[in-house]
């Protein structure tokens, strides 16, 4: 009885011919990827930005590099931008949605990050303490009167940004964090005053029912 591998061998002679800009088309796939990455994926999309603008077209989507901020990522084109001979294409990134506290990080960040800008520096990181963000975020998030408990909370919030490549640790103690560019394209000015709106009422609305719990509380404790 023979038995069959349910594992394909594909010969090497099959393969198209190799191509120097394939290892940063599938980091390019896998996130942003900025100039001081570890390895040579900042120089081979540099090398390699036309053929590999062209083949992400052709699966619909846009190839930014940002030399002046050092960055390169992937956007998906829009439905309506692409021509009308093109299949329709599904999409590969999907939306992030942020908790409250994530996105209010965010524009703390993003404030950070134009204030640093807007000045002159002779490092060209922006880089924030934990202290520093510790004291807005305790102003501004209602219940954060404990300080320890408020920081963990904090730190919590920054790992996750981490994870997509928008702080990177700087240095353990004091524990602070590099503001990376890539906010400046998640969150354009526009878009980043809208959100800021919105997490304006939330803050109010979260500070409201704080009081009129506080006020329910008197209440009860003055019937007793």
């Amino acid at each position: 009885m023979t038995n069959h591998s349910n594992h394909e061998v594909l010969a090497s002679d099959a393969l198209p011919p190799p191509v120097p800009w394939a290892p940063a088309a599938v980091r390019l796939l896998q996130g942003i990827v900025y100039h001081d990455d570890a390895g040579d994926t900042w120089e081979r999309i540099l090398a390699g930005a036309t053929p590999l603008s062209d083949y992400f077209a052709r699966i619909g989507l846009m190839l930014i590099v940002n030399e002046e901020d050092g960055m390169a990522y992937l956007r998906q084109i829009e439905p309506e931008v692409l021509p009308p001979d093109y299949p329709s294409i599904p999409k590969l990134f999907r939306s992030i949605r942020l908790s409250f506290e994530a996105s209010l990080l965010c524009v703390l960040l993003r404030d950070e990050l134009r204030r640093f800008e807007e000045e002159i520096h002779r490092d060209d990181r922006c880089v924030v303490t934990q202290a520093s963000l510790l004291e807005i975020w305790q102003s501004l998030v209602p219940g954060n009167d404990d300080a320890v408990r408020a920081n963990r909370n904090l730190g919590g919030q920054l790992r996750k940004l981490e994870e997509l490549k928008f702080v990177r640790r700087f240095e353990k103690q004091p524990p602070s964090w590099e503001v990376r560019r890539i906010l400046k394209a998640r969150l354009p000015l526009e878009e980043l005053e809208r959100l800021r709106t919105d997490l304006t009422v939330e803050l109010e609305r979260r500070a409201q029912n704080d009081a009129d719990v506080e006020s329910d509380s008197a209440v009860e404790a003055s019937d007793d």
